[in-house]
């Protein structure tokens, strides 16, 4: 299992399905802030909630039609390219797994730890960031 994981065709669809979804990040962000303007993250809100939607329909299709044999196709689209388009898609699909398991608690206690926690680090990150530059 562990040599599949780093079988050369694997780590090149990951990598360039990273590279298409950050340029896809990138590209919706701005076009957000240039049409919404930036008083709200539109394009980060924009970017998290359609690559949500994707992550439920590629998902779903992948795991509920081919039994989870997602290959080379999820190393691609599901790893890569909506890893890097967005990690709350797979924050919102790896919840709703657990839910789909009937694992509520856990999913409850994945959430408020991935928000609860995941604010105030990067709050601490960038308190520690001015620290050391300054």
């Amino acid at each position: 299992m562990a040599a599949s994981l780093l079988h050369p065709l694997t780590l090149l669809a990951v990598l360039c399905g990273a590279a298409t979804g950050g340029v896809l990040r990138h590209f919706i962000t701005r076009l957000a802030m240039h049409r919404l303007g930036a008083g709200l993250p539109w394009g980060t809100l924009l970017v998290n909630l359609s690559g949500a939607s994707l992550a439920g329909l590629l998902g779903g299709f992948w795991y509920q039609g081919l039994g989870g044999a997602v290959g080379l196709a999820g190393a691609l689209f599901l790893v890569g390219l909506l890893g890097s388009y967005t990690t709350v898609s797979a924050l919102s699909l790896q919840t709703l797994e657990l839910l789909q398991e009937r694992k509520t608690r856990l999913a409850v206690v994945y959430v408020l730890l991935s928000l609860g926690l995941g604010l105030p680090l990067t709050a601490l990150g960038f308190v520690l960031a001015g620290f050391l530059s300054g």
